[in-house]
């Protein structure tokens, strides 16, 4: 990989997988703390998914370092190393919050990032000054590095000494621009407070495609037509994951206006759940699945709730698990792909099994 290609993806990769809203210029600038308030409290009206993490609360959690000691470790690729030295800047040391949104238009996808961290800023600058070109617009030093195909760049620029905006658009500027604070951007705001108590979250406002994306990455191989076409009814995806002490609480959230889409939505995956246990309780499973991976699964089965929400004109369903040092453990071993199954019948979502979810309300 070209030192120019790699400038681009370096940096996305250092702030993906743990992503955030971006916010304008101005706001961030002013803003004398690394809040999470600040940080969320604007983004572009044209927004599909933000993706939000906090790492230095992350770094703090026990899970976290089971998590990171599972993470399987590869050797460091040379221009990394190279980057590392020319500008002395690790992510998993530097970098305290992290976030992207990504923007979808007609004619293709975008991804705007903001990072906060300890930067060396003219470190940075004079590495990406090596690779690309350095413009001066509205007081900002702009860096556009090429990538990938011709024509396209990654721009970059510092908006305090420890912030850096990063997008892969033709233009970063009118990404720096307050956004006007309208009824959209209030949808956000409104997401963003369910999550407050999550380090990690992830906010998804629907579309089909998104839909069919999250359908056909179920794991196992399990795919179904019958929850494509539910999934393709939600107007909003939350999904948010909180350390305890022994493992990580996620909550993914569906929403919509239809209580009968909540309603089939739920009485689907309740059905999911009752056949899945009663599958790896069954003696061919027992047979010929993994110890260790079936206990691990049933162990996530069974502590699976599904709920319904009714917040008005909004109807959720929301889906509580936790993944724990055994699942994580077992994620490595040999899975026989799950052959896909007829549509589960709708059952009535069972009663007595709650979880107290504090994160996400």
């Amino acid at each position: 990989m070209t030192r120019r290609r790699w400038t681009l993806w370096t940096t996305i990769v250092l702030i993906a997988g743990s992503l955030v809203v971006f916010d304008a210029y101005r706001r961030l600038r002013d803003s004398g703390s690394p809040s999470r308030a600040a940080v969320l409290s604007i983004i572009p009206a044209e927004a599909t998914a933000v993706v939000f993490a906090d790492l230095t609360e992350l770094r703090r959690a026990p899970f976290a370092a089971e998590f990171y000691n599972w993470i399987p470790k590869t050797q460091v690729d040379a221009d990394y190393a190279q980057f590392l030295r020319e500008t002395g800047f690790d992510y998993e040391r530097d970098l305290d919050r992290v976030a992207i949104v990504f923007v979808r238009t007609e004619k293709e996808s975008k991804l705007l990032a903001v990072a906060e961290g300890r930067f060396d800023r003219n470190k940075i600058e004079a590495y990406a000054a090596r690779s690309g070109t350095r413009v001066t617009r509205g007081g900002l030093d702009i860096f556009s590095v090429p990538a990938g195909d011709a024509g396209h760049t990654i721009s970059l620029v510092f908006l305090s000494k420890d912030k850096i905006a990063v997008t892969d658009a033709a233009d970063i500027v009118p990404f720096l621009a307050p956004v006007p604070n309208n009824a959209d951007t209030g949808n956000w705001r409104e997401r963003f407070t369910r999550v407050a108590g999550s380090p990690v979250f992830a906010v998804i406002r629907q579309d089909s495609e998104a839909a069919s994306a999250l359908a056909s990455r179920a794991p196992g191989g399990f795919q179904s037509p019958q929850l494509s076409a539910l999934l393709e009814q939600l107007q909003w995806i939350t999904l948010a994951a909180k350390p305890q002490d022994d493992s990580l609480r996620v909550v993914a959230e569906g929403e919509c206006a239809s209580e009968q889409t909540t309603r089939q939505l739920a009485d689907f995956l309740n059905g999911v759940l009752v056949m899945a246990q009663a599958g790896l309780n069954g003696p061919k499973t027992r047979q010929q699945l993994d110890p260790r991976i079936r206990d691990a699964y049933l162990e996530l089965v069974k502590g699976t709730d599904v709920s319904r929400l009714d917040r008005g004109e909004s109807k959720s369903v929301r889906v509580v698990f936790d993944v724990t040092p055994k699942m994580l453990a077992t994620a490595t071993l040999a899975v026989p792909a799950v052959p896909t199954p007829a549509p589960a019948p709708a059952i009535p979502a069972h009663k007595g099994r709650k979880h107290k979810v504090a994160h996400q309300e």
